[in-house]
């Protein structure tokens, strides 16, 4: 049965293009296979979710009846993220994706032909349970990935509807960034195995500066500011998605690339930002703490805190967006005169200052081209590589990440040669169907 295992876990890694799986990974896989209670403690961005869909894979079933295994996470983005790495997995089974935004009806249409695994929000499967979508009874394993970040955006109701749904019998694998203090009542367990693999502060390789400005020039500061990172990595925190559009209206008039990511937002503009993010087509990204956590995003050189966090947690995931693992990272704090740093912080942070003179950067080296066709379409990213290496006069060095969503697909091509190629391929048909390419807006 090991061996077995073994040669799965070898075909996730090489499906995965991953070369091996790290140490808390490893550790993880081995104690989910005993305990039938774990948390995992682990900062963002360390490889939590390959650390429980690698056990999770290893107990389904081919021959079961029903949903066995449910994920639930606290955000849409997260979901869809669980989904890809999923089926980049290339196992036999059957995935739903079930969150807010978007049709309930095809969801319950996926769902009739019940999957192995659902993965979905809070909200999402408690409605999915009261409709009575799919048998809850079946669940032998539930992930309850960024758990604490659940419930501190307020889904006690709806996870008690789940759990109220379930046998209570089945095995449970938590994450989380942060320690639980309080387990809620509607858990079946108290003190679940613990793996931890967070930081001491004192072991961060953080590094805080601080930049006094006026309340007026706060927001030109902070552009000189990001302007002179010269397109390394940035995420911009915000408390409020007013200043997010402020701050973005400031630097698109300064013709500066940046994307934006905020709750009030449609989800195929969060998606497409991301992906552009994520594809080197925008290297600032200017957000709310939505992109704090649970997000599939690069290591980030920079970190700027436009506006402090009321508690000291949320300031914590936000800089757990730099210094990953043994990297190091910069933290920036943008503190007007008539604003006062929160007592979390030490007051002898370093002070800098920044260059009176708008130095504006280079473009990114890639740029983001839209597809008009997709997965539901049965389109690859092998098809599109082959579209702008064949047609389009392209190397494969000169495309970068390729996402095919249900019906679209984004790729990132070195700016310098978006032109030319959009030029080759103006009136090429893609799997013999023709489709719109354009620069993504």
């Amino acid at each position: 049965m090991q061996k077995n295992l073994n040669v799965a876990h070898e075909g996730f890694l090489k499906n995965l293009s991953i070369p091996a799986f790290n140490e808390m990974q490893v550790t993880t896989i081995e104690k989910a296979a005993a305990a039938n209670n774990l948390m995992l403690l682990a900062p963002t961005g360390s490889g939590k979710t390959l650390a429980f869909l690698v056990p999770m894979v290893d107990k389904l079933r081919p021959d079961a009846v029903g949903v066995q295994a449910l994920i639930v996470v606290p955000s849409r983005e997260l979901a869809l993220q669980i989904e890809q790495v999923f089926r980049l997995m290339k196992t036999s089974y059957k995935v739903s994706c079930c969150y807010g935004g978007h049709s309930v009806k095809i969801e319950q249409n996926s769902l009739s032909d019940a999957p192995a695994v659902i993965i979905g929000t809070p909200g999402r499967l408690a409605d999915h349970i009261f409709r009575k979508s799919f048998d809850s009874r079946t669940v032998k394993m539930v992930v309850l990935d960024e758990f604490d970040k659940s419930l501190q955006m307020g889904f006690h109701e709806q996870l008690i509807v789940i759990f109220k749904a379930l046998t209570g019998k089945q095995q449970h694998l938590l994450t989380s960034a942060t320690r639980l203090e309080v387990w809620p009542d509607f858990l079946p367990f108290t003190k679940p195995e613990t793996i931890n693999y967070l930081k001491d502060e004192a072991d961060s390789k953080l590094k805080l500066k601080l930049i006094h400005t006026s309340s007026i020039e706060k927001v030109e500061t902070l552009m000189r500011l990001v302007a002179g990172f010269n397109q390394e990595v940035c995420l911009v925190f915000c408390n409020h998605r007013e200043a997010v559009e402020r701050i973005s209206a400031l630097l698109a008039q300064h013709k500066i690339e940046h994307g934006i990511l905020h709750g009030a937002m449609e989800q195929i503009d969060r998606e497409k930002n991301l992906i552009k993010f994520r594809g080197g087509a925008h290297n600032i990204l200017i957000a709310t703490d939505l992109a704090s956590r649970g997000l599939d995003i690069p290591e980030i050189k920079h970190v700027v805190h436009y506006q402090l966090p009321p508690q000291q947690e949320a300031f914590i995931h936000r800089n757990g967006r730099t210094a990953r693992m043994q990297s190091e990272g910069q933290a920036y704090l943008v503190l007007a005169n008539d604003e006062t740093l929160p007592g979390y912080i030490d007051k002898s942070v370093e002070e800098i200052f920044v260059d009176k003179k708008l130095k504006r950067p280079i473009p990114p080296t890639y740029s983001c081209l839209y597809i008009s066709a997709g997965k539901k379409d049965k389109i690859s990213k092998g098809d599109i590589v082959g579209l702008l290496t064949k047609k389009g006069g392209l190397q494969s060095d000169d495309i970068g990440l390729i996402v095919t969503l249900d019906f679209s697909s984004y790729v990132s091509v070195k700016r310098s040669l978006v032109d030319q190629a959009l030029a080759k391929i103006k009136n090429e048909k893609l799997k013999n169907t023709k489709v719109k390419i354009e620069v993504a807006s």
